[in-house]
């Protein structure tokens, strides 16, 4: 039998000025989607400190104990009222608001000299997924200089090298309304149930295209083993 194809969702905890993170119960509740289509996935989860220490510690270690062939990550744009989907990681780091440990990053690039790095053309038909599912979703040039675009780079990266994830996408989430709270005349908030329908519907892009990722490297090394083959 084949392995299963492995996703890893990720989301953050509280951090300065965010008490509530609604990435937390959105990835709950996306890690326990039981589908007739994700019987051969195996879906994991991890809900990051908001530290860059934590951020350099786990996400190796996640990549390492997990194998996953997909990351699909969220966080948190509380001053945003649509779904963002970025296209690309900033070399950009803020050097004035603290993490959750209250460490304040000390330069304000993440690789001195280095460009933007782009996630790559699935970005499209990820936000085509979250469109379809009939929520306000809109690419994003620019995920910012905190977490999230630290993050971001640092999955691009391991996207990058032998052992990490085929594909990586970087979702950033509205604060959805809590209790009716922010429900008011003209004001057309995004719920969570909105939010865990965009979701299911980008995770099942993500598996579909890490599928079409798997398929194409297997007939690539077929491809190859012939060709060594005939000309030996």
């Amino acid at each position: 039998m084949s392995k299963p194809l492995r996703i890893l969702i990720t989301g953050f905890g509280p951090f300065p000025g965010a008490p509530f993170n609604p990435t937390m119960p959105l990835v709950k509740r996306l890690a326990a989607l039981r589908r007739p289509a994700l019987d051969d996935v195996e879906l994991t989860s991890h809900i990051f400190h908001v530290t860059y220490r934590t951020v350099d510690r786990k996400l190796p270690e996640l990549i390492a104990q997990r194998r996953p062939d997909a990351m699909l990550m969220f966080g948190l744009a509380s001053h945003t009222a649509h779904v963002r989907i970025e296209t690309r990681a900033r070399n950009a780091i803020t050097t004035t608001f603290p993490d959750a440990d209250r460490d304040v990053a000390r330069q304000g690039s993440i690789v001195p000299g280095a460009a933007p790095m782009l996630f790559g053309p699935h970005t499209a038909k990820l936000l085509r997924a979250a469109r379809m599912a009939g929520i306000d979703a809109r690419p994003s040039r620019d995920a910012g200089s905190y977490l999230c675009n630290y993050l971001s780079w640092r999955a691009i990266e391991a996207t990058r090298t032998a052992d990490g994830p085929a594909l990586a996408a970087f979702v950033h989430i509205p604060l959805p309304p809590r209790d009716g709270a922010m429900l008011r005349k003209g004001y057309r908030a995004i719920s969570v149930e909105h939010l865990v329908d965009a979701g299911e519907a980008m995770l099942m892009e993500l598996v579909k295209l890490t599928r079409q990722d798997a398929s194409t490297r297997i007939r690539g090394l077929a491809s190859f083993a012939i060709d060594g083959r005939g000309s030996s």
